[in-house]
């Protein structure tokens, strides 16, 4: 009985944080911004996981794009808006990455959590160098 009162609890405070974010700074959960994301997923449904992932690799060769024609026409100077522009792009990377969890059915959550904890894996071992997925 005790377990579930603290779970409840910790869920009722994680619940108030998130809705003070909201709230103050406009900011997302990955869990809504996931099922906001699915509510402008139009593409057909044969081609769930291949649509998504097609535009995820375009969108991240459009970030990859800003930021080459930064260096290229930069001088050294950046323009006043770059960082928007990138932003801007990193958003549709997002809206991607969204809808390509959807079509799998996994939260974005879980997937940051998981990427979170593989990563503190890494640091803790000193092996964030290297190649690999079992390092």
């Amino acid at each position: 009985m005790r377990i579930w009162r603290k779970v409840t609890v910790e869920k009722q405070i994680k619940q108030h944080a998130d809705n003070w974010l909201k709230e103050k700074y406009g900011m997302l959960t990955f869990d809504d911004y996931q099922t906001s994301a699915k509510g402008t997923a139009i593409y057909p449904k044969q081609y769930s996981l291949m649509y998504p992932a097609l535009g995820l690799a375009g969108e991240a060769g459009e970030v990859a794009n800003k930021i080459k024609k930064i260096v290229r026409d930069g001088e050294g100077k950046m323009p006043p808006d770059w960082k928007e522009q990138v932003a801007s792009e990193i958003g549709d990377v997002l809206w991607y990455c969204a809808a390509l969890a959807s079509d799998l059915d996994i939260s974005l959550s879980k997937i940051a959590g998981q990427n979170k904890s593989k990563l503190e894996h890494r640091q803790k071992n000193n092996t964030l160098q290297g190649s690999g997925d079992n390092r």
